[in-house]
């Protein structure tokens, strides 16, 4: 019997080796979504590898992805991994200067683009990129072949004849990794200054592998599938690939935002990751379709939510429903609850979230619809995951319990701080940053503040970066009236409260344009986006929902003033990492005369 894999590419070896004929990916062509085995997957796989071997890649090289979340993503990473080397992940959102400090600062000898259009990134930085040996590109449509560059085809082709000469070869450098060997190299979000490199080695991954095994083992079916759409350069998107390896759960990947809706009804999942974002704007959509039906349609809504949420109470107080509320039950979910499942593909029983908190309203909402929303937390320096819900143990407004394995306890002061197997090495080449963050006896100092409750579980009250002190000196955590808000205001895409120094807190508001847009045609109003922020029947419903969150707070934590953009906020502002959190230091310094002309003017 063989032992246990020690590292990422031996799990990879071991789920070919037990289902290898079994459904592993589905992925959109021309002719629709088609299926790829183990089997089909490890052969590409496997070709990368030795193709990388050609090219001079030895164990510990960093070699970089800058692409969009696709299926050769995958296959790249895992033929990285399977060469020994260690992925270092760039996002393609990146500008060329981004993009090649992580190239520098990592110091990668080779690169994926996924286009010209990523090439071009590398061409105009190429005088700072001297130690990458060899740029590989996915899709070369359009591209002059001048011999700086290789096709992915033709590399694989390169590794098929390696193999077909030495047929071990792959299996060889698999079996000299350990757990201790680095595998992956992800760079924070960047909120305040350059990005780190957090430096995740094998043992880190093999971790979460072991956890997502053991909560989802317990509860998978035969018929299980998950949709990938997030980043893959993100610490999230590979916990996706971890439920794929490491479960066997067939994963349907695009990373096309705008074919999302369109490939859950063709794919139909039962398993969707996603940040709170997402199901806000899903949440927010639904609301819209109400209330552009009419009144009657804004009343069956609220209706049915309420019916879902006395049903909900009433399964946690292990209550027997009575015959009304069945009933009432049964109409709920054939007017409201039963569209919009079909809407998401039909099969969603659960839906993963991280990456930011998740407003309580929205978690409730979705569960009433018959979908449970699990919320885990954690972050690039843990390799995502810390804690999280299970299906068969959660509590909404926490993210859960630690995995097997890890530890939570909370600081004197409020931050949450972490420790076990899952926590990063270091940060690459900053060990004074390093020792910051983790103490000699393996804390993580998260940087987050939270408190467990009776039975383990944590929640996430704020960050302490972004705490707001008043100068009163009374301590706010913004991100839960922040969230809150954006959950119940429809037309807005984000708000971020001010207020440090300051007697009281103002709000930032920028409005959503496809919403804005929306409502406009359905008006028969032509106007410019600047012109619709300006909308005093929009602004009052955004106050609205700020006066009815105000009156759940203390004075001192209440939003006294919005602040109503005329402009989007998007990743082109350079607002926004990424990952879309937003860098509220330069925030601050962009919108530094319109706060200061609020306080004035007050």
């Amino acid at each position: 019997m063989s032992s246990a894999p020690s590292n990422v590419a031996a799990l990879w070896r071991q789920r070919v080796r037990q289902t290898p004929e079994q459904t592993a990916f589905e992925v959109p062509g021309p002719g629709g979504w088609r299926t790829l085995t183990w089997r089909d997957a490890d052969e590409r796989v496997r070709a990368l590898a030795a193709g990388l071997t050609t090219l001079g890649i030895a164990r510990g090289d960093r070699v970089a992805i800058l692409a969009h979340t696709r299926i050769e993503w995958i296959f790249i990473d895992f033929g990285i991994l399977c060469a020994g080397a260690a992925t270092s992940t760039i996002y393609p959102s990146n500008t060329p200067d981004e993009v090649a400090f992580v190239l520098e600062d990592a110091g990668c000898v080779a690169v994926f683009v996924e286009d010209a259009g990523q090439l071009d990134k590398l061409r105009a930085e190429s005088h700072r990129l001297a130690g990458v040996r060899t740029t590989v590109v996915i899709d070369p449509v359009g591209l002059e072949d001048d011999g700086s560059w290789l096709s992915l085809e033709a590399l694989e082709a390169r590794g098929a004849a390696a193999l077909r000469a030495e047929p071990t070869l792959v299996d060889q450098r698999i079996d000299a990794l350990g757990p201790e060997d680095l595998a992956t190299l992800i760079y924070t979000s960047g909120t305040t200054g350059r990005p780190k490199g957090v430096i995740l080695c094998h043992d880190n991954w093999m971790m979460q592998a072991e956890a997502v095994s053991a909560d989802l083992q317990r509860h998978v079916r035969p018929d299980d599938k998950q949709y990938l759409f997030l980043p893959l350069a993100h610490s999230f998107g590979k916990i996706c690939e971890l439920i794929a390896v490491a479960v066997g759960v067939p994963t349907a990947v695009d990373g096309r935002i705008d074919k999302i809706v369109e490939g859950l009804a063709a794919t139909r999942p039962t398993i969707l990751c996603a940040v709170p974002r997402v199901f806000e704007k899903i949440h927010n959509r639904i609301a819209a379709g109400a209330r552009d039906k009419g009144p009657r349609a804004v009343r069956v809504l609220r209706w049915a939510r309420g019916v879902g949420e006395r049903r909900v109470r009433a399964e946690d107080a292990g209550e027997r429903l009575g015959l009304r509320l069945r009933l009432e039950t049964m109409v709920a979910d054939r007017l409201v609850f039963r569209r919009l499942r079909a809407a998401l593909g039909g099969r969603i029983r659960a839906f993963l979230s991280g990456g930011a908190p998740l407003s309580l309203d929205i978690a409730v909402f979705f569960r009433a619809a018959g979908m449970i929303v699990l919320e885990g937390y954690g972050l690039t320096e843990t390799a995502a995951a810390s804690t999280s819900n299970r299906l068969d143990d959660f509590t909404f407004g926490t993210v859960g319990r630690p995995f097997e394995g890890g530890e939570v306890r909370i600081a004197p002061d409020g931050e949450v701080l972490l420790r076990g197997r899952h926590i990063m090495r270091g940060y690459w080449n900053r060990p004074d940053d390093t020792r910051a963050v983790l103490d000699p006896d393996g804390w993580f100092r998260s940087g987050d503040l939270g408190d467990l409750d009776e039975r383990g579980r944590l929640r996430i009250t704020g960050r302490k970066k972004d705490l707001i002190i008043t100068s009163g000196g009374k301590n706010i955590a913004p991100l839960d009236t922040e969230g809150r808000v954006k959950a119940a205001a429809e037309p807005i895409t984000e708000l971020v409260m001010h207020g440090d120094r300051r007697p009281y807190c103002v709000a930032l508001v920028w409005f959503d344009p496809e919403v804005v847009e929306a409502r406009d045609r359905k008006r028969g109003v032509v106007r410019s986006f600047a012109e619709a922020t300006r909308d005093p029947e929009l602004r009052a419903e955004v106050q609205a929902v700020m006066d009815s969150v105000n009156t759940t707070l203390a004075s001192y934590e209440q939003v006294k003033k919005l602040v109503f953009l005329d402009h989007p906020l998007d990743p082109a502002s350079g607002l926004l990492t990424p990952s879309m959190k937003v860098k509220r230091n330069l925030v601050a310094e962009r919108y530094a005369s319109d706060l200061e002309r609020v306080y004035t003017d007050a």
